[in-house]
């Protein structure tokens, strides 16, 4: 026959504890604050784009809607991607992430999709003023990390802008005759 333990109950129940621990990662909060502001802009502006591209991709109409459609596919994915990493990186600092689509509106650089689709290459000119958007607000910031010490922020700078360079550029040249 199995013992029967005897255990202590409380007679109130735990209670959860409300500890915040402040953020200590080598970098003031003055600066851990400017560059999660200017990384919610980064954010903004790559949440629109991927909007616009997503919309872009169900759209697109014309002779070159097969090439347009995969490229849009695969762009937006990319995009899509990479909110979560400048999202968690805002995180890492210490500070909320926006996430709304008023939020998006007033922090973004970059103009919403046209209510009306666009023709095809108007769509492509778009996504190059788009990207090159988002690679301004992205190499706009890396003083701020620079000055603060902020590599990681620096690396995922890197990153974005190597991508949106290199997106824009494959788009121009769509529009070359």
């Amino acid at each position: 026959m199995a013992k029967k333990i005897a255990t202590k109950t409380s007679a109130a129940p735990a209670r959860a504890s409300n500890i915040s621990i402040g953020v200590n990662i080598g970098i003031s909060e003055k600066d851990r604050s400017a560059i999660a502001a200017g990384l919610s802009h980064l954010l903004a502006d790559t949440y629109t784009l991927y909007l616009t591209t997503h919309n872009f991709h169900w759209n697109v109409t014309g002779p070159m809607f097969n090439t347009l459609h995969l490229m849009f596919m695969g762009q937006y994915t990319e995009l899509w991607n990479a909110v979560d990493p400048v999202a968690e990186r805002i995180r890492s600092l210490g500070f909320p992430a926006p996430g709304s689509y008023a939020q998006f509106s007033a922090l973004a650089s970059i103009k919403d999709a046209p209510a009306t689709p666009p023709k095809a290459l108007e769509m492509v000119r778009i996504l190059v003023e788009g990207h090159e958007a988002v690679a301004r607000t992205a190499r706009g910031m890396f003083p701020l990390a620079d000055k603060a010490g902020d590599e990681p922020t620096a690396d995922l700078l890197t990153q974005r802008l190597t991508v949106h360079e290199q997106t824009a550029w494959m788009l121009r040249s769509l529009l070359e005759e």
